[in-house]
C-alpha cells in the first residue's frame, strides 16, 4: 500500500493505492486556505489513515514544497528528466509519518525569461507513462488552469516551459473589472467563447472592452460577455504560445480539467492542432509512482 498525495493551492487530495489502483481518497483545504500550520493541516486530514501513513509514509507533490508549504524543497532545473527530479525530494516528519515532498520544476522559458512550476511536473512525468509515445521525440503538453502551462517535452525530458496566468487574469476582469457589470443573463457564453476565439490575436486589450459595449448597446447578455472574455484570453494565450515555442507542432497533449480542456480543445481547433486529452488525476499518480519507485530502490 502507498500514500500518495497532491497538495495545491486550492485543495489537498490524498490517494491510497492498494495493487496499483486508488483504494480511497482523502480530501483537505489547499495551501492557499489553511487556518492551522501546513503540519497540523495534513495531519488532520491524514487521521482517518495514521496507521497506515505510519506504516507506509506519505509522498506528496505541489504546494506542499512552496515556501508557504510543509518543508521548502529548491526547484529542479530543466532540462530535467524523471530521474534527475526525483533526485531533488526531500523528506520531513509530521505527527511521526515520513512525509517525502517533490521538488518542482525551473527553467527559462520559450522567451528565455525565468519560469517556475510545482505540480504540474508531476503530471508530466505522469503523462509520459500514461502515453508512452510522448517518452519519444518533441510534444507540447499544455496543462489549462490558473496558470496554465506549456512544457515542451523532448524524448520524455522536460525541455523547457512557460506559464500564461490566464485562469487568474480572467477571474480578476470577473470579479474586480467593470467589463461583465452590465447585465446578469447567463444565455449566449458559448457564442461569445467562439465570438472570442474568432477576435483573439487582432488586439487583446481593446477586445476586452467589447464585453461592456455590446452589452449596452447591441444587447448582448452576461454569459456573452463573460464568453467573449474567456475566448480573447485562451485564443490569445494560443497565438502567443505557438509563436514563442517554435517548430509549428502537429498536435499537444492536454492535461486537467474536463471542462477547461474542451475550450482548450477549441482553441487549439482553430490554430489547426490534432489534441490528445489525458486524465489529470491519472497523469498525478502516475508521476507520484515513479517518485515512488525511486524510494523504494
Amino acid at each position: 500500500m502507498t500514500i500518495l498525495g497532491d497538495w495545491g493551492t486550492t485543495r489537498l487530495r490524498l490517494f491510497r493505492i492498494v495493487d496499483g489502483a486508488i483504494a480511497d481518497r482523502l480530501d483537505g483545504p489547499g495551501i492557499g486556505q489553511l487556518t492551522a500550520s501546513p503540519a497540523e493541516t495534513l495531519a488532520a486530514t491524514l487521521a482517518p489513515w495514521r496507521g497506515p501513513a505510519r506504516d507506509a509514509g506519505v509522498l506528496l507533490c505541489g504546494m506542499a514544497g512552496s515556501r508557504n508549504g510543509l518543508i521548502e524543497v529548491p526547484y529542479a532545473t530543466c532540462p530535467a528528466d524523471a530521474a534527475s527530479w526525483r533526485a531533488s525530494l526531500a523528506t520531513i516528519m509530521v505527527d511521526g509519518i515520513s512525509v517525502s515532498v517533490a521538488p518542482g520544476l525551473s527553467c527559462a522559458n520559450f522567451a528565455g525569461r525565468a519560469d517556475v512550476m510545482r505540480g504540474e511536473e508531476t503530471q508530466i512525468f505522469g503523462a509520459a507513462v500514461v502515453d508512452a509515445s510522448l517518452a519519444q521525440g518533441r510534444a507540447l503538453v499544455v496543462l489549462p488552469g490558473t496558470h496554465s502551462k506549456w512544457a515542451e517535452l523532448i524524448d520524455g525530458r522536460v525541455e523547457r516551459f512557460h506559464t500564461f496566468p490566464t485562469g487568474e487574469l480572467f477571474a480578476l476582469l470577473r470579479d474586480h473589472s467593470t467589463l461583465t457589470r452590465a447585465g446578469a443573463d447567463t444565455a449566449g457564453r458559448e457564442e461569445g467563447f467562439a465570438d472570442g476565439l474568432a477576435r483573439a490575436g487582432t488586439g487583446l486589450i481593446a477586445g476586452l472592452f467589447e464585453a461592456r459595449a455590446a452589452q449596452l448597446v447591441e444587447g448582448r447578455s452576461h454569459g456573452w460577455a463573460l464568453g467573449l472574455l474567456s475566448g480573447l484570453l485562451i485564443g490569445g494565450e494560443f497565438a502567443e504560445a505557438l509563436a514563442l515555442a517554435g517548430g509549428s507542432p502537429r498536435r499537444i497533449v492536454l492535461i486537467g480539467d474536463p471542462g477547461l480542456s474542451a475550450l482548450y480543445a477549441q482553441a487549439a481547433g482553430r490554430s489547426g492542432l490534432d489534441v490528445v486529452h489525458l486524465d489529470g488525476d491519472a497523469c498525478a499518480i502516475a508521476g507520484l509512482g515513479l517518485l515512488d519507485q525511486g524510494e523504494k530502490k
